[in-house]
């Protein structure tokens, strides 16, 4: 099986290369642009069981090459943080909804067998009591948002018109080694290994789902290999927190206290939480997180506290006034 893996120089897409290049029965082809949140880095754990190509998903006359050699592509590149989105949304457009467009033209063009798009609980939008299910109708309120469900949507249409076997998940927040310190807990951990502030939003009570970055990466393997086509699975990971919960864990995983939280204004349109319903992807495919987010938690600040090098490197990049939850990148 020959894979090509869009963006898997970033968080969650090297994740998925490390895991499957363990394992060996597929052949990887890595594409990213190398932004700033793309490091080849990410990737040394792996190096020498993949190819690299170094390139941009709106480049069609690269990604038509690159789809006809491979038989499925799993797609994760996309700009992700949300307030880059709401200071600049035009990058977010070009990226995730004419990348991915690019993508699914290729993959029709060159007969390709699957093609499983990430994406992101964030495009169902805001939702203060119960959880979203899949058929939930979309109600994006971010420009990143909307640029995920407007790939989500392409994905799909490119199903149903040219019966392309598309698969779109669906995540909550994700954490973990290796993830870009713009997110809030590689943020708030590295900062206070600082020594310094964290940046706490509004009140501190936008409540969201998190979900360590293997069982994500678990769930999207399911998906790739048993799921069905035309479908969409949610995957979470079972533990909601406000941010103010998430803070006070973090906190204390790095001995300080809450003198060490400074309330910024908060973010427009700051969705209040987010939840899905994973009900499906149970039940169809088996899925179960099995990372208990305690120790995940404490794993993930011990990697960052062991790891000074990788995220000293990033820091200077980050240049944002408080953190994104996790979306996916």
């Amino acid at each position: 099986m020959r894979i090509l893996v869009t963006g898997g120089a970033g968080f969650i897409g090297s994740h998925y290369v490390r895991t499957l290049a363990e394992r060996r029965d597929c052949t990887l082809t890595v594409l990213d642009k190398l932004t700033y949140a793309g490091n080849r880095a990410n990737l040394e754990p792996a190096e020498g069981r993949f190819t690299f190509v170094r390139g941009d998903i709106c480049d069609a006359a690269l990604v038509g090459e690159l789809v006809a050699a491979h038989d499925q592509v799993v797609h994760f590149a996309a700009e992700s943080h949300v307030d880059r989105s709401i200071r600049g949304a035009g990058e977010f457009v070009r990226t995730n909804v004419t990348g991915t467009h690019t993508l699914l033209a290729a993959a029709v063009e060159h007969g390709l067998g699957t093609f499983v798009h990430v994406s992101t609980d964030e495009v169902y939008g805001s939702i203060l009591e119960g959880s979203w299910g899949e058929d939930q109708p979309l109600s994006p309120n971010s420009p990143y948002s909307a640029s995920k469900a407007s790939a989500d949507l392409l994905a799909l249409a490119y199903h149903r018109t040219y019966g392309l076997d598309v698969r779109v998940t669906r995540c909550s927040n994700n954490y973990g080694p290796y993830q870009f310190p713009e997110k809030v807990i590689p943020l708030f951990v590295t900062n206070l290994l600082d020594g310094g502030k964290v940046p706490l939003y509004g009140d501190g009570m936008n409540a969201r789902d998190w979900l360590h970055v293997t069982d994500h990466v678990a769930g999207i393997e399911l998906v790739r290999q048993a799921g069905r086509p035309g479908e969409v699975y949610n995957i979470g990971g079972g533990t909601e927190l406000t941010n103010r919960e998430l803070t006070e864990l973090l906190l204390e995983a790095c001995g300080a206290g809450w003198e060490r939280v400074e309330f910024v204004e908060d973010r427009m349109g700051h969705d209040r939480r987010y939840s899905v319903h994973d009900i499906k992807i149970r039940v169809e495919l088996g899925y179960r997180p099995a990372v208990d987010f305690e120790k995940g938690l404490a794993e993930t600040v011990e990697w960052y506290r062991n790891n000074r090098p990788w995220w000293e490197a990033h820091k200077g990049a980050v240049g944002v006034a408080a953190a994104d939850e996790g979306d996916p990148t």
